[in-house]
């Protein structure tokens, strides 16, 4: 056990903080190609890259703490998922309005 984790538990908190990490990167980075080159596109990009993968990682992650530590109930696991999958459609959309936008 680690950190009163199984091992699995641990593996899939790595991956996603690791994942949550790569997002926040890539979208950093689209955010300075907008303000290098002051594009909305970009800006849309950056926005849908960090509502795609940075939030709902974050939310998910801290959602499921907080009900392993019961500061939550576990009735709470449902409607968590369901905003990080909100937040994910969003992304999904500033994406798809950056590449079909004229």
């Amino acid at each position: 056990m680690i950190l009163g984790l199984s091992p699995l538990q641990f593996a899939v908190a790595v991956v996603a903080l690791v994942s949550t990490v790569l997002g926040l990167l890539v979208g950093y980075q689209a955010y300075r190609g907008f303000r290098r080159n002051d594009s909305p596109r970009m800006r849309y990009i950056s926005a849908g890259l960090i509502l795609l993968t940075a939030i709902p990682y974050t939310v998910s992650f801290v959602g499921t703490l907080l009900i392993r530590l019961d500061f939550l109930a576990a009735a709470m696991r449902s409607p968590i998922g369901l905003v990080a999958r909100l937040v994910q459609l969003c992304g999904l959309v500033c994406l798809v309005y950056a590449l079909y936008a004229r």
